[in-house]
């Protein structure tokens, strides 16, 4: 092991960015091209654990090789007796002083995988994984590399909207893995909203009874400026465009589903195996139509027939607001202590976007209160009711995140900041001292459309995949001691025209390959007709994986 530590510096000391050849996304910090006779995989090869930290590695790999290419290989603990031919995967703080990196060295009869923890064992793996052919062949040949390798920022994170569109564990599973094969850290789980409540909650049963469904879903786009005059090709599933002007109309199909408590535990735990916290959201104190539906004496007006919402957007016409009372209150920290049982995460996501104040401003008691508690306007209300929350929280020693609305009449004093609407919230969060985490919706909304005449309904907003790559989440106006604020980046995958998982994949590739390498490689090693070269590769590495994929990008003129 220490001659193997002792190579390893060498080449961290020695490395140049070259090996064109080798097509990792995202692109590892350091790469070099040996002169060894490349390492074949075969019956022969063993996978040898330095210890039972690097077991769970190891087990991720050997499933991929058996899975992809139907070859099952051994783990061993001894170097013994085994076979010549060995892949190694090692942790060892003493060798590997240095956190958050990992080593890889292919040699003629060794592959070397080392690091200081499981969890940067784990990403090496990852990239190995992108050293396989990407076609079935007796021989499964790894080119000799040497590479030295760490992530940018700490948040590297996805989202995945549950609540238009359900989408079982099976569905939710594959999602993480292709996080995990990206390198991502951070899975945002979007469980409720105003179109269903997707979490079970014992002390509230009738959150999944009734919350959980909904009666219809709108017909195509939702009625709005510059919508009605789109055209597209249509693809099976997908349904016509909505007039601004026009009726809206549902398919009057029942349409939901939930999340048992022990369904949440197995996929945490599955996450779990793959480096990922998930990160749920509880949505507060707007977006609640569904939470509503079921209980409506929490809402500003209990007699109004709250139902689960069937079309999407229009938040100023609907009622979807919580009314700000002792009950509810207690009915949210009722939710939220459940919520903290189940996930591990530090963090807990409260919504606490576009909420419409309209329905505060017309409610007599929700008014009272205001006065009651010297609140002068519906902005200061919005920051009391997220002050409150946030306190019940952090008593239980967790952390919450908003979306950047949580700044309107004051912010959280210990809240991070999820910077949607542009950029102005991260800034301004990162100025006094609070964590962000950039995802405007301009760079990062990846459920908008990826083409201008975009072959499959989507958002009307556009998003190419250049846009994605060269977005940059420090904001040049921070000074280096403000920038450090800035925790990392996600992308948000949002389902109202997302309603099967060759949907989700078609949307997220390729622009969940640029955010990766975003997020992960070094600024100056960013790209865009490199990417390119290499995204090549990785498109034959998703036909091999069964991964649905835009494949117009292989057009040089989508």
């Amino acid at each position: 092991m220490k001659k193997v530590a002792f190579l390893f510096l060498i080449i961290a000391l020695n490395v140049n960015i070259s090996a064109q050849e080798i097509n990792i996304i995202p692109k590892p910090a350091q790469i070099d091209k040996s002169d060894f006779p490349d390492f074949i995989i075969d019956n022969e090869t063993s996978l040898y654990i330095s210890s039972e930290d690097a077991r769970n590695a190891a087990e991720y790999f050997a499933n991929y090789l058996e899975k992809y290419y139907k070859l099952k290989l051994s783990i061993v603990t001894s170097t013994e007796g085994n076979s010549n031919k060995r892949i190694q995967f090692v942790t060892d703080k003493k060798i590997y002083k240095k956190a958050d990196q990992y080593f890889l060295m292919v040699l003629t009869n060794t592959i070397n995988l080392g690091s200081s923890s499981p969890k940067d064992l784990f990403y090496g793996v990852q990239s190995l994984i992108q050293l396989l052919p990407n076609q079935v062949n007796s021989k499964l040949i790894i080119p000799s590399v040497q590479i030295v390798d760490f992530p940018r920022f700490d948040y590297r994170g996805m989202h995945l909207d549950v609540s238009r569109h359900f989408f079982d564990v099976a569905t939710v599973k594959k999602y993480i893995d292709y996080l995990a094969l990206h390198k991502m850290n951070y899975f945002h789980w979007h469980l409720t909203d105003d179109h269903g409540w997707r979490i079970e909650i014992k002390k509230y049963p009738k959150l999944t009874e009734v919350g959980a469904w909904r009666n219809g879903s709108i017909v195509g786009l939702w009625p709005g400026k510059g919508n009605e005059n789109i055209k597209y090709q249509v693809l099976p599933n997908d349904v016509k465009i909505t007039p601004a002007n026009a009726t809206i109309k549902t398919d009057g199909i029942k349409h939901g589903g939930y999340y048992t408590q022990e369904e949440i535990k197995d996929v945490i735990d599955y996450a779990a195996k793959r480096y990922i916290t998930i990160i749920p959201e509880i949505e507060m104190p707007a977006h609640s139509m569904a939470a509503l539906a079921a209980y409506p004496e929490f809402g500003t007006d209990p007699t109004s027939g709250y139902k689960v919402a069937e079309s999407w957007g229009m938040m100023n016409k609907y009622n979807n607001v919580f009314a700000p009372t002792e009950k509810t209150f207690k009915f949210l920290e009722d939710v939220l202590t459940e919520v903290m049982d189940l996930f591990p995460s530090q963090y807990i996501h409260i919504g606490g976007d576009e909420a419409s104040k309209i329905w505060w401003r017309k409610d007599a008691a929700t008014q009272q209160m205001m006065k009651a508690n010297n609140l002068k306007d519906e902005s200061a209300l919005q920051s009391y009711f997220i002050n409150r929350i946030e306190k019940f929280v952090n008593s239980k020693g967790k952390t919450i995140i908003g979306w950047d609305e949580i700044l309107d009449g004051g912010l959280a004093p210990n809240a991070v900041v999820m910077s949607w609407r542009g950029e102005k919230g991260g800034i301004a969060a990162a100025k006094i001292k609070q964590k962000v985490i950039m995802t405007p919706e301009e760079k990062l909304y990846l459920n908008h459309k990826q083409f201008m005449n975009d072959d499959s309904l989507a958002a009307n907003k556009f998003l190419p995949l250049e846009t994605v790559y060269n977005y940059e989440p420090v904001p040049a106006e921070l000074n280096a001691e403000q920038a450090k604020y800035i925790w990392g980046a996600q992308g948000n995958l949002w389902s109202e025209y997302i309603a099967n998982p060759a949907k989700i994949e078609y949307m997220l590739f390729p622009r969940m390959d640029a955010l990766s390498e975003i997020l992960w490689s070094p600024k100056g090693n960013k790209n865009y007709p490199d990417f390119l070269r290499r995204l090549k590769t990785q498109f034959k590495r998703y036909d091999l994986m069964g991964i649905t994929y835009s494949k117009r990008y292989l057009n040089p003129n989508p």
